[in-house]
Formats: C-alpha cells, sequence, structure tokens
C-alpha cells in the first residue's frame, strides 16, 4: 500500500545497510533489490479507477446499486457478546448450561411453527452430531482478502465500497472481507464479480467454495425428550447462567443477563451473550488488567473499556452480534473475577467515555509498548487518528522522538537496548531477544502465506531477510523476504502474524549463523507485547503508582482528547 517511487532509493540504502557484512545473504542482495524495484514500478501502474468502471458498468447492467458503509445499532446499553463463536466447528462438541443455586434455566424456541417454553432446575447440556444432508449442498462466498485485524479488514473493505461494491466483514477464522452474500447471491453474480476484479486488478481475489455432505446440527435433552432447533434463547429468573466447555465443573463461568444459541455465517453455531454494559464492563476490567492495578489505572481501564465496547458494535455484524470475548475485542470471562475493587471503579466512572472533538476515540490499548506508543498506522491501514500517535512511554520524557527519530536505524538499536527509565522497565516482557532457526521460521511463514492464500506460499527456503523501512516509532512498515522463488515484502502487523518470535513489531534482526558458513536462522531483538498502540496497561499502573489520576493518564496515552459522559450527543 505504501510502495511509491519516492520511497524506493531509501529502500534499497536501508536494505543494502543492513544485510552488509553477512555473505551468505549478499549473494542475493542484487536479485532482491532488483524484484523489489519491479514491486515498486508493478505499484505505480495500478489503477484504482479502471476497476471501479469495470466493476460499476457490470453491476449497474444487473441492477446493482453501490453501497453505504455498515451502520452502529445501539439498542439502550445491552450488548451482544459472542462468548463461544463456533460451536460445532468440532464434531463433538458439548456445553453445557447451569442455573444458579435455587433458580431454573428457561428454554425458549420454535417448535414447527409454534413457540415452545420448557423450565429445569437440571443442567442442560448442548450437543453437536453431524448430520447428513438429503443431497449435497454447495456453499460459496468471493473472498477479497484475508488479515490479522479487524482494523485492517475494515480499511480493506472501506476501499472495495468505494468503488462500488457491498461487501461484509467476516470471521471465519483469520479476518476476511467477503463480497456481500445477500447481493451477490447467486452463482452467476459471484463469477462475474470474480471475472471483472480479476481482469482489472491484481487484488488476490479468490472463490471459497465448499461442497457440503453433512451439516452440524445441536441438539439437547430435557426431561427425557430431544430438542433440535437452530435458535434457541435462555434465560432464568436470576438473569445468571454458568456456562462451561470442558468436562470439570470448576471451569464454569457465570455470566449476567440472557444467552442465544444462534447460527452464524460458516455453518456452525455462536453462543451470545446479551448483558447490560455496565455489567459487561465487569467481565472485563478484571482479566484485562487485573484486580491488584492501582484505583487509577482500573478507573482508566474503566472508561476505555467502554469507550472500546461502543466504538466496535459493528464487528460482527455479518453473525448478528457485536463483540466477541477474546484479544480480538475485549477479554471477556463473565463475572466469575468480579472484585470490589474493580467494580468500584467501574461505578465510579459510569458512563464515561473518552473522546475527540466529541466523538468517540479509537480506544485501543495493549500489554506493553516497549517504551514507545505507535500511531495507529504504524500497525494497519487506514487513516491516522489525531490522538494516536507516538508518545514516549515514560514519566520523564528523556529521549526527544522528533529529533531521534526511531525511523532511522541506528537510533532505533540504541533505543531498543535502553533498559531503564520507561514505565515499563521492571516488566518481563520489556525487552526480549529470541533466536529462532531458519527451518522454524520457514514453517511459520509458509503457514502464514498459506492461510493469506498467497502466491508466494510455495517456496522451500528462504535466503535473505531484512527491515527496509520503519514508522516514526520504531514500528516495522515493510520487512523484505527473499525465498528460492520470489521475493516480496510483509508490511506491518503481518510480521507478527508470520513469524513465531516476535511480540511486536518493536525489534530489529540480526543473521545467526552459529559458527557456520551458511545462515543458521535470525535473532529477534525487540520490546513490548502486543501492537503498542493508546495506552500501555503495565505503563498505565506505574503511573498511577507515581501518583497521576485516571484523567491524566488516559489523556498522556491520547493526546488531545477528553473525557466525558456518554450521552446522545456523543458520536460513534
Amino acid at each position: 500500500m505504501r510502495q511509491k517511487n519516492r520511497n524506493k532509493k531509501q529502500s534499497e540504502n536501508q536494505l543494502q545497510h543492513r544485510i552488509k557484512g553477512h555473505k551468505t545473504i549478499n549473494n542475493s542482495l542484487s536479485q532482491l533489490l532488483e524484484t523489489l524495484g519491479d514491486r515498486y514500478q508493478i505499484a505505480m501502474k495500478f489503477s484504482l479507477w479502471r476497476f471501479s468502471h469495470t466493476v460499476l458498468t457490470t453491476f449497474c447492467l444487473l441492477g446493482l446499486t453501490a453501497a453505504s458503509g455498515p451502520e452502529s445499532n445501539i439498542q439502550g446499553m445491552e450488548l451482544k457478546i459472542g462468548i463461544v463463536q463456533r460451536f460445532g466447528s468440532q464434531p463433538t462438541a458439548k456445553l453445557q448450561l447451569e442455573p444458579t443455586k435455587g433458580d431454573r434455566l428457561k428454554l425458549k424456541f420454535l417448535a414447527g411453527n409454534k413457540q415452545q417454553i420448557l423450565f429445569t432446575k437440571n443442567p442442560v447440556k448442548l450437543e453437536t452430531v453431524m448430520q447428513a444432508l438429503p443431497q449435497s449442498a454447495v456453499e460459496e462466498v468471493v473472498v477479497l482478502g484475508t488479515y490479522r485485524t479487524f482494523e485492517t479488514a475494515e480499511d480493506s473493505a472501506n476501499k472495495w465500497r468505494s468503488q462500488g461494491m457491498e461487501v461484509e466483514i467476516a470471521q471465519p477464522e483469520r479476518w476476511q472481507v467477503w463480497a456481500k452474500r445477500d447481493v451477490y447471491s447467486t452463482p452467476l453474480l459471484r463469477r462475474l464479480l470474480l471475472q471483472n476484479i480479476q481482469a482489472s486488478t491484481k487484488e488476490k481475489v479468490y472463490l471459497d467454495t465448499k461442497v457440503l455432505k453433512q451439516v452440524p446440527r445441536v441438539s439437547w435433552v430435557v426431561d427425557g425428550k430431544r430438542y433440535s432447533p437452530n435458535d434457541l434463547e435462555i434465560s432464568t429468573d436470576k438473569n445468571l447462567i454458568r456456562v462451561n466447555k470442558s468436562e470439570k465443573p470448576e471451569n464454569a463461568r457465570l455470566y449476567a443477563g440472557r444467552l442465544n444459541l444462534q447460527p452464524n455465517a460458516y455453518g456452525t453455531y455462536t453462543l451470545v451473550n446479551q448483558v447490560p454494559l455496565e455489567t459487561y464492563l465487569r467481565g472485563v476490567v478484571p482479566y484485562e488488567i487485573g484486580t491488584d492495578a492501582p484505583t487509577a489505572a482500573l478507573e482508566a481501564q474503566a472508561i476505555l473499556a467502554r469507550t472500546y465496547a461502543l466504538r466496535n458494535l459493528r464487528r460482527f455484524a455479518a453473525d448478528n452480534y457485536q463483540l466477541c470475548a477474546d484479544t480480538h475485542c475485549q477479554v471477556y470471562y463473565g463475572l466469575n473475577g468480579a472484585a470490589a475493587k474493580t467494580d468500584r471503579a467501574i461505578a465510579s466512572t459510569r458512563g464515561k467515555v473518552v473522546t475527540y472533538k466529541n466523538e468517540l476515540v479509537d480506544a485501543l490499548y495493549s500489554s506493553t509498548t516497549g517504551g514507545v506508543t505507535a500511531s495507529f498506522s504504524d500497525v494497519w491501514n487506514g487513516d491516522d487518528r489525531p490522538y494516536l500517535r507516538p508518545v514516549l512511554d515514560a514519566a520523564t520524557n528523556f529521549w526527544n522522538l522528533s529529533k531521534q527519530s526511531l525511523a532511522d536505524e541506528k537510533n532505533f538499536q540504541k533505543f531498543i537496548n535502553i533498559q531503564e527509565g520507561f514505565n515499563e522497565s521492571k516488566w518481563d516482557m520489556f525487552r526480549w531477544h529470541k533466536e529462532t532457526s531458519l527451518e522454524d521460521i520457514t514453517k511459520d511463514l509458509q503457514k502464514f502465506l498459506q492461510v493469506k492464500n498467497s502466491p508466494h506460499a510455495k517456496f522451500k527456503t528462504i535466503q535473505a531477510m531484512a527491515v527496509v523501512k520503519r514508522s516514526q516509532s520504531g514500528r516495522i512498515l515493510e520487512l523484505a523476504v527473499k525465498t528460492d522463488n520470489s521475493t516480496f515484502l510483509l508490511h506491518k502487523d503481518e510480521v507478527r502474524s508470520a513469524f513465531a518470535a516476535p511480540r511486536s513489531t518493536l525489534f530489529y534482526i540480526e543473521p545467526l549463523n552459529k559458527g557456520k558458513p551458511e545462515l543458521w536462522g535470525y535473532a529477534f531483538i525487540g520490546g513490548g507485547l502486543g501492537h503498542g498502540v493508546g495506552l500501555s496497561q503495565t505503563g498505565a499502573q506505574n503511573l498511577a503508582k507515581l501518583g497521576w489520576s485516571s484523567p491524566k493518564i488516559l489523556q498522556f496515552y491520547y493526546p488531545g482528547t477528553q473525557i466525558q459522559v456518554f450521552s446522545k450527543e456523543t458520536k460513534l
């Protein structure tokens, strides 16, 4: 996305400097640079206008119209959280629902055309079995891209929309952008779309076609009778339900509100928790930052978690719920971990959110930044947010980021080898050094490229790797890889997906020979855990211990923002 001719010379110089002195890599350097040069020239020839004209012409003839983006829909302050997202993906999946002591489960579903309601004081075990279909069914979607994160997938989706296409974001495993199924609903429309895209662009789109001979069906037994509807609503008198995905009773998680078992876009089921916003936070804050964090840090986390939830209600529109319960959204494990200290932090900040010009901020946060926060575009594609920019993660400003830019490789390596003075200095993941063999690096990269359906996935050996471009916060923007059959660039957060060793994109690499003439592998030397954008949970705790208030902590990590009570006037 960011390959332009004005960067070509700089990239070549950086690559030459990084590889210098390593005999094995030098032998392939000239070919690597030549291939990179060709890639830049190809990028300049790409024409979005031509693609737009072709697709719009085709679908205007078919009577289709352009689409606007998805809309967020907040019904009061109740959220829909997918707590078990793909139930039935394993042929013998089981899930036990239990009422609390003295309560009972209420099960509501359709039996034929009639609504049926059952009550039971006993646990109900949901089970899946594979049911043979009377005849094979074809299920297919046009996949327009596969991505590590929702943020990058959404940027891609918005670009497709700008070209007149209707799309949706899905997460069958990794995040994907699909041509919208209810618009491109016939084999003819899907193939016309695919042909036009392939004829007009270099985008790696494909038709994902599955022939289904059997499908998972959920069933359960109450009072000796087995039921098997597609949708099930579960509630209790006390609005508390235990959910257990294992055979061990101690693993059950307690959820407030109601549950819905419903089909999703992947032929399986999702168990959705419908829960009030402030109650939802009781299941987020303890698991995201812990119950022992200082009060100001807990308050900051509560405000951020609330802001994040309200800003991200659109994520799972394709599956008819709003948020997930893991690190792809925010960790939400129900009320087991709720504690008086975190409850007080949530209550004392009730309704408060972080805004920028009266709009909810993109409330991104991570475990640790490695000493400097990142801009949004350092990690994902899309427009930068003014309040998400590089900030030295320290109580005192001892490194001038404007004068000692971390985009410079010498500055970066000097910075990453400083251990003291940061908010996170005492944390074990603040700095790390990982050595990985070429064999393991190769396996990781092949797996990553195969998932992306990349044409580069068929390589056998890696011949060279080098960082060719960094951001102002030091994050890797482009890493070049030369293999036995191609040369390509990994961009931004792809680097974390492609290799197991890096804990963030804040690192540099060193070739290792281990006393032998050939390349053995690479050392990954870096800092931080996660994307590093916005608040550092570790850093916030240190600042709170120094006496900083929650508003001061939040305005440190999100410069120029305000804290206000969410209202109808607040822009989503």
